[in-house]
């Protein structure tokens, strides 16, 4: 049973696999994906465009909607999308926001960003499943649904995921799958998790969070805004078509997740924070619930993954939670890749866990501080939240940083001691000689950028290495941003990430770096 190979939820990475990638390994698919939410069809989709046969494993029956909490899509996902080429499609079925208003007196202004999406984009979870989902279906991944992972199980050659299927996932025979790997995402109550005895330690941050989709007779000023007073908080946004979602919480009603919600109690929210309900007149879709902060101690374990909320959890504050998941997969896709179509070293699968688990210990604490400041109760803490606010608007490093941060664009991984100051940073959509970096990175490949006469153009690359020339005539507002010597050698990873660069022509050094990171230098 894989949950024997931990010990206090803590694994060794590698320890006691012995690679086989072959096709004919007695699997039905080369690679499990268990739940269909956007990570996982994101996951899915980039292994099926790569080549490999994936399997999608879903709890809910095929016509059960995602009736989901997430509505935005910040810039650094839509910068994977564009490098998927789907972007447009996403960007043209929400809504743009360029600043964001929170408690009052704090401005964030994301049309300052670096990136060709210099907005925050406002759309329904279901939206991007919707697209996400199309994808998969004709890149050939094979869903299942209406099924439910019960255990699953692992050898040095694969991994079984048992399963029952049919009318609410306990009516129909046990049966299984068989892959080489396996990634949960199957959301916080993961049955992935429970069946590797991880624990998923942390607290509930608050109860009795209320959500709503509401038509208002009177539009709010800003098409997003928050705001928090002693009894709570919240945040009204804009959807389209004259739709609002609702987001917040009251000190006077905690209640259970299950508790009925009526109109009565959202409208007495709005009024508390903004004064009014703006004449809140229809509502087609409303929940109860509560925001946990928790994350696993490990990603991986063995053949298995986890990735989005069955590996981190945390408030809605900042609206990181789908977008931190699609960033997930979008780490892990090539790595799974590299590993079972072109030979990589195994080692390069525990990179994952190296570079994402940071990043969701980072996006807790970040999403965790908006949520405590937001509900400060005490007259003087609020006063202070309010002054200190407003002295921050007006300073332009530090809220080009929490905007940078919160869109996902400032994250960066690190990179090994005497690496190139670039190795690990996010690289902008720079302007090259065959066009746009995340253009280029569509095929699922990595882009070794290079100066004109910076290497030999004899010089061989992998198959999965795509070779492209700094522009002679950069007119791109991102290049200039970018603060990268156009002399510089890049490689650019196939998730928009730097894994290697050089100043100085060095082509054993670049040999070396195609070998670690695609398994091969020709």
């Amino acid at each position: 049973m894989s949950r024997q190979t931990l010990a206090n939820g803590r694994r060794k990475p590698s320890e006691g696999i012995a690679m086989s990638v072959s096709a004919d390994a007695g699997v039905d698919s080369e690679v499990l994906v268990v739940g269909a939410g956007p990570t996982g069809l994101l996951l899915a989709g980039d292994l099926a465009m790569a080549g490999l046969s994936v399997r999608l494993i879903e709890r809910r029956r095929a016509e059960i909607s995602n009736l989901s909490r997430a509505l935005v899509v910040h810039a650094r996902t839509l910068e994977q999308f564009d490098a998927r080429g789907i972007a447009d499609e996403v960007v043209a079925g929400g809504h743009r926001v360029s600043a964001l208003q929170l408690f009052q007196r704090v401005r964030l202004d994301p049309s300052r960003l670096p990136t060709r999406f210099p907005f925050v984009l406002f759309t329904p979870q279901y939206e991007v499943e919707r697209v996400l989902e199309r994808r998969a279906r004709e890149a050939g991944v094979v869903f299942v649904h209406d099924t439910r992972v019960a255990d699953v199980e692992q050898d040095d050659s694969g991994v079984r995921a048992h399963v029952t299927t049919g009318e609410g996932t306990g009516a129909g025979a046990p049966s299984s799958y068989r892959g080489l790997f396996l990634v949960g995402t199957d959301g916080v109550r993961s049955s992935v998790r429970e069946s590797l005895g991880l624990p998923f330690p942390g607290t509930t941050l608050l109860s009795s969070l209320i959500l709503a989709d509401v038509r208002l007779a009177r539009s709010p000023e800003r098409a997003f805004t928050v705001n928090a007073v002693s009894d709570g908080f919240c945040l009204l946004t804009e959807m389209g078509q004259g739709w609002y979602r609702i987001t917040g919480w009251s000190r006077r009603h905690q209640l259970p997740d299950d508790a009925p919600l009526d109109l009565a109690e959202v409208k007495e929210l709005l009024r508390t924070n903004f004064g009014t309900d703006y004449g809140l007149s229809e509502c087609r879709w409303k929940s109860r619930f509560h925001s946990d902060e928790r994350q696993a101690p490990a990603y991986r374990a063995g053949r298995v993954f986890l990735a989005g909320d069955a590996a981190h959890v945390h408030s809605p504050a900042g609206a990181m939670g789908m977008n931190t998941g699609l960033q997930d997969a979008a780490n892990l896709s090539w790595k799974l890749v590299a590993v079972l179509r072109d030979g990589a070293d195994d080692r390069l699968l525990d990179t994952y866990e190296g570079e994402r688990h940071a990043v969701g210990r980072v996006v807790l604490r970040m999403s965790g501080m908006l949520v405590r400041v937001g509900v400060l109760r005490a007259g003087p803490a609020r006063l202070a939240r309010s002054v200190l606010g407003a002295v921050l608007t007006r300073v332009r490093p530090a809220t080009d940083r929490a905007a940078s941060m919160i869109s996902g664009i400032g994250f960066a991984y690190r990179a090994e001691r005497g690496s190139h100051r670039l190795a690990g940073k996010r690289a902008p959509d720079l302007e090259l000689a065959e066009g746009r970096l995340y253009e280029l990175l569509r095929g699922g490949k990595f882009v070794l950028v290079t100066p004109d006469g910076g290497l030999p153009d004899t010089l061989a690359v992998p198959a999965g290495v795509t070779r492209a020339r700094w522009s002679r005539d950069p007119e791109s507002t991102i290049d200039r941003r970018a603060a990268i010597d156009r002399r510089t050698t890049v490689l650019v990873r196939p998730d928009g990430y730097i894994a290697w660069a050089t100043g100085k022509p060095d082509t054993d050094a670049l040999r070396t770096a195609l070998i670690a990171w695609t398994g091969s230098s020709a």
